[in-house]
């Protein structure tokens, strides 16, 4: 080895000794790479690919602190492929060119060129589509690493050319070994720092399957230790303001909160109180749940029991004049009441019919009897002519009368279920139908055929 390149060692040696705890146990070999056995076990898809020399384009999909990068690394590794990297936060078109470039000297040299872009989307489309072509052509491998799922946030072209590999996270044991390693390993602590097995489980629940946030704790703890055991106190110090993985706008966040929903339409106060909480826990603004909740109770309850929707605007009310952590408390008290409520998503299907009908339909004019007449020209157009005054009517009801525009006159959108006051509306609705049939006074004449269709239910659209 000549003087430079131990110069060049020395340089990378000393870099890796002063970078982060995270950083310098990254695993060098796949054989100390933790996790992953449904990928890298026996007859798993990735050692099938080792095993037979196939390394090929792909994405990386998993949590933060999976190890998607390392493993990247260690496939291109593994068959001597060069490993380039891009981040799609930082690299623009120029950047693409210059790995482009690095990957077509490679293969002048018969040198195989792994490219790897991290949060690959958090790219635009016409970045996306720059990678296609060299894709294609064999420039260059592709592996991209998302958070996000890839159905989403991927072009359909790129990901026809990608096969998508799903990383999960690490359990709380996994994560307790690699903080073993971490106390013993020559890179890590080198056995300066010891910790018992209830410190380790604490950091690993904490670090909740990121292992990389399980080593940077770990390193926050012995920072914070006053001599060469790691005890409980010092874990509790470096918890402090320590979220759980809710990453806002990302899958895990729309998850929870439709887990959340779910939970709640499925009247189960106990899983809807867990999400919740989950949410909160992992530093959730709470006012966004409020205005989600209030939506909840229109899309999940409705005229079931009209009462929800007060009680979720109120809780929302009290969550901003109160505030963290106070104001949570009502917002657990309207989760739960929805949850608990009679459920109907008739308004929902019906606000839903009525705008696709009106989004598919001419745009009908409103029709006289129900046009207003306030100036003496629209008296005389026939505006409000032989408009009937419900509270003139008996019952207050003007049986026989129709607010449709004619060419619709027998639409109906709004069906409520069996269930909650909606029973009572549903009732009071058959009885003015049967009112409107027996009336003699019919806004619109009807066929024979039309009445019978009109006494079955109308048109359900």
């Amino acid at each position: 080895m000549s003087s430079s390149d131990l110069f060049s060692q020395q340089k990378n040696d000393d870099a890796k000794s002063n970078a982060p705890l995270a950083a310098r146990l990254r695993p060098e070999a796949l054989s100390d790479y933790f996790g992953q056995e449904h990928l890298l076990g026996a007859n798993g898809p990735l050692r099938l690919m080792l095993d037979q020399k196939s390394l090929h384009s792909m994405i990386l999909w998993g949590p933060p602190g999976v190890g998607k990068t390392t493993l990247a690394r260690l496939l291109a590794q593994s068959e001597e492929c060069d490993f380039l990297t891009l981040s799609a936060v930082m690299a623009g078109i120029k950047e693409i060119r210059e790995v482009v470039a690095k990957a077509k000297q490679n293969q002048v040299m018969q040198r195989r060129t792994v490219l790897f872009v991290d949060e690959v989307h958090r790219f635009n489309k016409s970045q996306q589509d720059a990678f296609l072509p060299y894709v294609e052509d064999g420039t260059f491998i592709f592996i991209g690493a998302t958070t996000e799922n890839p159905s989403f946030e991927l072009n359909n072209a790129l990901l026809s050319r990608a096969r998508v590999y799903v990383l999960k996270s690490m359990d709380s044991a996994m994560l307790v070994s690699v903080l073993q390693r971490a106390l013993v390993d020559e890179l890590g602590f080198s056995g300066c720092y010891q910790a018992s097995d209830e410190v380790l489980l604490a950091l690993a629940k904490a670090a909740d399957g990121d292992a990389r946030s399980a080593l940077n704790l770990l390193e926050i703890a012995s920072q914070l230790s006053t001599d060469a055991v790691i005890t409980m106190d010092v874990v509790s110090i470096s918890l402090q303001n320590c979220f759980r993985r809710f990453d806002k706008g990302g899958d895990a966040f729309y998850d929870q909160i439709s887990a959340l929903q779910k939970s709640i339409r499925g009247s189960d106060p106990q899983g809807s109180l867990y999400w919740f909480a989950r949410m909160i826990d992992g530093g959730c603004d709470p006012l966004y749940i409020a205005r989600r909740v209030v939506r909840m109770a229109s899309e999940e309850v409705a005229n079931a029991d009209p009462r929800a929707l007060t009680v979720c605007l109120n809780a929302w009310d009290v969550q901003q004049r109160l505030g963290s952590p106070e104001g949570e408390l009502a917002m657990a008290q309207a989760i739960s009441y929805l949850a608990c409520a009679a459920k109907s998503n008739a308004v929902y299907n019906a606000y839903n019919a009525a705008m696709a009908m009106v989004k598919q339909q001419p745009s009908y004019d409103v029709p006289m009897h129900l046009r207003n007449a306030p100036t003496k020209l629209g008296a005389e157009l026939g505006y409000g002519e032989d408009y009937r005054y419900a509270h003139n009517e008996e019952n207050a009801f003007a049986a026989g009368e129709n607010y449709f525009p004619e060419e619709i006159k027998d639409s109906r959108f709004y069906h409520p279920v069996e269930r909650g006051l909606e029973l009572k509306i549903a009732e009071k609705l058959r009885y003015l139908d049967a009112l409107n049939k027996a009336s003699s006074r019919q806004r619109y004449s009807d066929s024979e055929e039309e009445s019978e269709t009109r006494s079955n239910g109308g048109v359900n659209d």
